[in-house]
């Protein structure tokens, strides 16, 4: 469909056949980003690198962040703190002794597993700003996926201010600048003998002559503030779905309950290699991510010139959003499509690298996700150790298909409600 809504021409791609034609065939064509206010202004004029124009500046910050923090040695590399933070996790559930907020849980870990592999330390000091940091961090998500009517009509920008959006986003930026500061404050004051982490080397590279390129503070945080933001959020969100599918779908659990506990045996934790040799557990996340991609409409693109695609004349400057959720869902490619059904990838060669345009969670092409092995490592091996340690139903009475399976509005596919459950300890 192309829509023209207020000056802004836009493109909404909803088949495979024409996401590989955006992703793939013209991804040099529909590499940018169109400017958006709210990413201005939260993330320092657009310079964190999800939203960053294409050109050297994102070319540079990519091959970086790539080479320093989501290459395959560097993902295996912190596999200590995965390590870490999945027991801590064991242990407070183990020590609950009702119905846990699996949600607020697995948030917590995956934060605490992407602050320590960027920062070299968890993000907040104390559950307050840890609180507040979820706080802005789920509004942001919500702002940025909400239809913004200054983007397409400049005219009527004063409604934000009318609504009171203006002001939200205002408070968003207070508590994520305030956080980014201290990291900034506490890296430049360290010990120079300390082991590197990520911030140090965004830091370091102002001082190298022979540098690329050399980032100011503000294009310093938004760099390191938009990975720990699209790392955690996705990567909850994914382990959260994919326990409630299994809640809500019991013959699915207790396969692969069966799989993970045959494998592991006996051992206090599943390993990460252990993972390796669990392909119902792959296939579960693939079709989790199949029906819950994080980020169900992609991050929306622009064309840098006029073109045709197969017979349709695109024009420059036309905001392409590539609506994931529904080609996960196309009824032309899959059977079943709203079933939960991971036997439909154990005999697939489908994987999450953007190669399979019916199958598109991490994006295709040059703007497609870069953190697919970081994201996949921590969640397997959560979600492995979660079905290992204990048996998972709904509190009191309730049954499986009782369970509230709707999605929350915003850039990112939340869950509605919170997933509480009870955890039994495996027997």
């Amino acid at each position: 469909m192309l829509l023209q809504i207020g000056r802004i021409p836009t493109l909404i791609v909803s088949s495979p056949v024409m996401a590989e034609q955006v992703m793939k065939t013209q991804d040099h064509i529909f590499a940018n980003r169109p400017t958006n206010k709210i990413m201005e202004k939260i993330f320092y004029g657009q310079k964190n690198t999800s939203f960053s124009q294409y050109g050297e500046y994102w070319r540079q910050a990519k091959k970086m962040i790539i080479l320093h923090l989501l290459s395959n040695k560097k993902v295996q590399s912190i596999q200590p703190i995965r390590d870490d933070e999945v027991t801590l996790l064991l242990r407070r559930i183990s020590a609950s002794s009702c119905s846990v907020n699996l949600s607020e849980m697995i948030r917590d870990t995956t934060n605490n597993v992407v602050s320590r592999a960027i920062l070299g330390k968890y993000l907040a000091s104390d559950k307050k700003k840890n609180d507040e940091f979820h706080y802005s961090l789920n509004k942001a998500m919500e702002l940025i996926g909400e239809f913004r009517v200054e983007d397409f009509f400049p005219s009527l920008a004063w409604l934000g201010k009318l609504t009171g959006s203006s002001d939200l986003v205002n408070e968003v930026y207070r508590i994520i600048d305030g956080l980014s500061s201290a990291v900034i404050d506490d890296h430049v004051a360290r010990d120079k003998a300390e082991k590197p982490d990520f911030v140090d080397v965004l830091l370091r590279l102002q001082d190298d002559p022979n540098a690329d390129i050399v980032y100011t503070m503000d294009e310093i945080k938004a760099i390191f503030m938009d990975l720990i933001a699209a790392a955690t959020d996705t990567s909850y969100i994914t382990i959260e779905w994919a326990m409630a599918e299994l809640v809500h779908n019991p013959e699915a659990m207790e396969k692969v309950k069966e799989e993970i506990r045959g494998i592991a045996g006996k051992k206090s934790m599943v390993e990460q290699h252990d993972t390796n040799k669990m392909y119902y557990l792959k296939a579960v996340l693939k079709e989790v991510l199949r029906l819950h991609p994080s980020v169900p409409m992609l991050l929306p693109r622009e064309s840098m010139e006029d073109t045709k695609i197969l017979d349709y004349d695109i024009p420059k400057k036309c905001r392409v959003i590539v609506n994931a959720w529904a080609i996960g869902r196309h009824p032309d490619y899959w059977e079943m499509p709203e079933e939960f059904q991971p036997e439909r990838f154990l005999n697939s060669s489908m994987n999450y690298k953007g190669h399979d345009f019916q199958f598109i969670p991490f994006g295709a092409g040059r703007r497609a996700c870069p953190g697919i092995a970081f994201a996949i490592a921590t969640v397997e091996l959560l979600l492995a150790n979660l079905l290992n340690h204990f048996d998972w139903k709904l509190p009191g009475e309730l049954r499986g298909e009782d369970l509230n399976m709707d999605e929350a509005p915003g850039l990112t596919t939340r869950r509605k409600m919170s997933l509480v459950l009870v955890a039994e300890p495996r027997s």
